[in-house]
């Protein structure tokens, strides 16, 4: 490493830690700090501008922002669809996905500028610590890795108490309920889901019911991308979600907390809101269920499964990742139609589908009731050699009781 290189590339959100971390790195370390702020759907234009005009009073060396929603969909969230990804069938994902994204920023950012550092406000209690470790050391393993807030295992009170002997003002009343908002949903942190009984309360959730009378919608997908709701077609599937998501969230749809284990090998809750998300995996979901075989829906859930638990460990870059991807997007070939949704107060109802390669034809059967591809006597032999070899186990080895 160069030691005339002061450069530090720092993932910047505007927060308490990254603020601490932005004049730790430039007075006490003596480093060039270059903030970068990546966007994954989650802030405003007028969040941005608000963002970038404190980091330029913390009198860091630049500020950037770079909005990665588009690629986050393409590099991401396209898959987490094609594999119904729900993590304990719950979570979508939201924060995980969006953290190995912004990562991958940071590290482009870091070779960009040549930096001979690169830092984040991780503590040493949570999974981003991981996410952004692994993406660090992975993309740019020559740059430096600096963590203050985990490194000096600080409390909240000794980061604000040296921001204020810094100079440094600004608003350090702790929000009751921490919010990460993305493209794939809103995370919701507070006092409840710290223990493992409580609920959030109606006022922490950041969107509040305002709809109450049902509302009926159709999503159309085309090769499992969402492309148009209603009769609005979009030329971006972002476009779709994040209409989809103003069209849902006031009907406080998609409430939830998740339980999961953590990389670090703890248990964890978070609360999350995530309208659109959902509705768009459980409408992917049972389109797939028309459209698919047996065999296709039944690999499609391992694998997802795993890739869904491997993102959330951040190992977005494992090269299984893109194999795995690749099997999905062509699993994908006949995935399109229209699903049919009824949006309510705090649920919504999946009715139906509409596709012209559904295979619940009634052309070759109705189950339940006659069929016109077989004969009786075709099942009769069918059913003889399917159990077979179950039945010669019995026979050799409980040739009295076959119920045991």
């Amino acid at each position: 490493m160069n030691p005339e290189n002061k450069k530090v590339v720092l993932a910047y959100s505007g927060g308490l830690d990254t603020t601490y971390c932005a004049i730790y790195l430039k007075r006490v370390r003596g480093l060039e700090v270059h903030a970068l702020t990546v966007n994954t759907g989650g802030f405003s234009s007028e969040e941005m501008n608000a963002i970038e005009k404190r980091a330029v009073a913390l009198g860091v060396a630049s500020f950037r922002s770079v909005d990665v929603t588009e690629e986050y969909y393409q590099s991401c969230i396209r898959f987490l669809i094609f594999g119904n990804v729900l993590k304990n069938a719950t979570y979508p994902l939201s924060v995980s996905a969006e953290r190995m994204v912004q990562a991958i920023a940071v590290a482009k950012y870091v070779e960009e500028k040549g930096a001979a550092y690169v830092a984040h406000g991780s503590t040493g209690a949570g999974n981003d610590q991981v996410r952004f470790d692994m993406v660090f050391t992975g993309m740019v393993p020559e740059a430096m890795i600096l963590t203050p807030i985990r490194d000096l295992k600080l409390s909240r009170e000794q980061e604000i108490q040296f921001l204020k002997e810094n100079g440094v003002e600004m608003n350090f009343e702790k929000a009751k309920y921490s919010i990460n908002k993305g493209l794939w949903g809103t995370s919701v942190g507070g006092r409840e889901t710290l223990n493992s009984k409580d609920y959030l309360p109606e006022d922490a959730w950041p969107t509040q019911l305002s709809e109450k009378d049902p509302k009926k919608i159709t999503l159309q997908f085309e090769k499992g991308e969402l492309t148009a709701i209603n009769d609005q077609t979009f030329k971006h599937p972002v476009r779709a979600i994040q209409y989809l998501q103003s069209v849902a969230q006031s009907f406080a749809i998609g409430r939830d907390i998740h339980v999961g284990d953590t990389i670090i090998g703890i248990k964890g809750r978070v609360g999350f809101e995530a309208a659109a998300p959902l509705i768009i995996i459980k409408a992917h979901h049972l389109l797939e269920k028309h459209v698919l075989t047996k065999w296709q829906l039944y690999w499609k859930e391992q694998l997802s499964s795993w890739y869904g638990n491997w993102l959330h460990e951040g190992q977005m870059l494992d090269p299984t990742m893109r194999n795995i991807e690749k099997f999905l997007e062509d699993s994908q070939a006949t995935v399109s139609g229209k699903v049919f949704v009824t949006l309510e107060p705090y649920r919504f109802i999946i009715t139906g589908i509409e596709s012209e390669h559904d295979l619940m034809s009634s052309r070759f059967g109705s189950y339940g009731e006659m069929n016109s591809g077989w004969t009786g006597d075709d099942v009769k032999g069918f059913a003889k050699i399917f159990g077979n070899q179950t039945a010669i186990f019995h026979k050799i080895n409980d040739p009295g009781n076959h119920t045991k």
